[in-house]
C-alpha cells in the first residue's frame, strides 16, 4: 500500500527524494531488491552523501545474505548521519548475525555440535525479517540435528528453511537424506524430484533414482522380517530361521484352532515359504535385494507351493508329521 501511495505522490512530485526513499525501503521489505536498489542508486548518483539511500542499498544486501557488504553501506550511512536510527539498528543486527553464524560454522567444523546448535538458535532470534539468512541458519541447524541423529528435528528445521526460501536446494537435499534415513521414502522421492526439476545434474538424477528404488522395495513384502533374520544373514541362518518359522506356522499345528486363526497361520506359513524360496536362492536374493521385479525371468511368486517347499526341506513325503500328545500340545515326528 505504501508503494502504491508513493507512486501516486511521485506523479505530483517526481523529484522528491523522500518519497522515493520510502518507496525503495518498502520494496526492499517486500523482497523486490533489484527495484529497491535501482531507486537508491538513482538518488546516490545525484547525491552520494544521502544517508537514507545508503541505508536502503545496505538493507537490500543484508536481506540478500550479503551481510559483509551490507555493513559497509550501513557504516557509510552512519558517517553521513550519525543519528540515523534505522541504519544503526540494521548495522547492529547485521554484525551480530554475521558473528553468530560464523561462530556456529566454526563450532560445527570442530565437531562441537551442541554448541553449534545453540549458536545457530541464537542467530535465528536476531532478526526474523532476514528471510534468506534465516533459511540458511535453519538448514545449518538441521545439519547439526542430523549429526546428532535427531532426524525428526532435522526434518523440521529443513522444512522451516524451505518455507522461507522455496528455491533453497541444499535444504531440500538435507531433508531428503533425513527422510531416507528414517525410511520415509515417498517424502524423499518428492524432495529429490523437486531438486532434479530445478537442477538436472547426474548426481541429482542418481539420488532420485535411489530414492525411487528404496520406495519400491519398501512397498514389497519384507522377506528378511518374515523370517526374522538380518539382511546380512548367512545361508545357514536363513535355513535355521525357515525351520523355526515353518514349524511355528504349519497348518497341521493349528488344526484345532478357530477358523480365523487357521487362516492367519496358513497365510504366515505361505509367506515363510515364499521368503525362504527367495532368500535361499542366490539369483533370486540378488534380484530382491537390488529391488528388481521377481516376476521377471520366470520368478512368478504365484507358482510355488509352500507345502512342497516344507516337504522338500524336511526330507520329502512322509519325512515329517505333527502328532498330538494331548490337548493343545504337539510333538514333531521325522520318518
Amino acid at each position: 500500500m505504501v508503494v502504491f501511495c508513493m507512486d501516486r505522490a511521485l506523479e505530483f512530485a517526481p523529484a522528491c527524494h523522500r518519497f522515493k526513499i520510502l518507496k525503495a525501503e518498502c520494496l526492499a521489505m517486500l523482497g523486490r531488491y533489484p527495484e529497491a536498489q535501482s531507486v537508491a542508486s538513482d538518488i546516490l548518483r545525484m547525491d552520494s552523501t544521502n544517508a537514507d539511500a545508503l541505508y536502503v542499498r545496505g538493507l537490500c544486501l543484508y536481506y540478500e545474505d550479503c551481510i559483509e557488504k551490507a555493513v559497509q553501506f550501513f557504516v557509510q550511512a552512519l558517517r553521513m548521519a550519525p543519528d540515523h536510527e534505522k541504519a544503526c539498528v540494521a548495522c547492529r543486527n547485521a554484525k551480530a548475525l554475521k558473528a553468530k553464524k560464523e561462530d556456529g560454522n566454526k563450532a560445527f567444523k570442530e565437531g562441537n555440535y551442541k554448541l553449534a546448535y545453540e549458536l545457530y538458535t541464537e542467530a535465528l532470534g536476531i532478526d526474523p525479517n532476514n528471510i534468506k539468512t534465516n533459511a540458511k541458519l535453519y538448514c545449518n541447524r538441521g545439519t547439526v540435528n542430523s549429526k546428532l541423529r535427531k532426524l525428526d528435528d532435522a526434518i523440521e528445521d529443513c522444512t522451516s528453511a524451505v518455507k522461507l526460501d522455496d528455491t533453497y536446494i541444499k535444504a531440500y537435499l538435507r531433508r531428503a537424506q533425513c527422510y531416507m534415513d528414517t525410511e520415509q521414502y515417498e517424502e524423499a522421492v518428492r524432495d529429490y524430484e523437486k531438486v532434479y526439476q530445478t537442477e538436472k545434474t547426474k548426481e541429482h538424477k542418481q539420488l532420485l533414482k535411489n530414492a525411487q528404488m528404496e520406495l519400491k522395495k519398501s512397498q514389497r513384502k519384507d522377506y528378511y522380517k518374515i523370517l526374522g533374520v538380518d539382511k546380512n544373514a548367512s545361508e545357514d541362518e536363513i535355513k535355521k530361521a525357515y525351520r523355526k518359522r515353518a514349524l511355528m506356522h504349519h497348518p497341521d499345528r493349528h488344526s484345532g484352532a478357530s477358523a480365523e486363526v487357521q487362516k492367519e497361520e496358513e497365510k504366515k506359513f505361505k509367506e515363510v515359504g515364499e521368503a525362504f524360496t527367495i532368500l535361499s536362492d542366490p539369483k533370486k536374493k540378488t534380484r530382491y535385494d537390488s529391488g528388481q521385479d521377481l516376476d521377471e525371468e520366470g520368478m512368478n511368486m504365484g507358482d510355488f507351493d509352500a507345502n512342497n517347499i516344507f516337504k522338500a526341506f524336511f526330507g520329502g513325503p512322509g519325512g515329517f508329521s505333527f502328532e498330538a500328545s494331548g490337548p493343545g500340545n504337539f510333538f514333531f515326528q521325522f520318518g
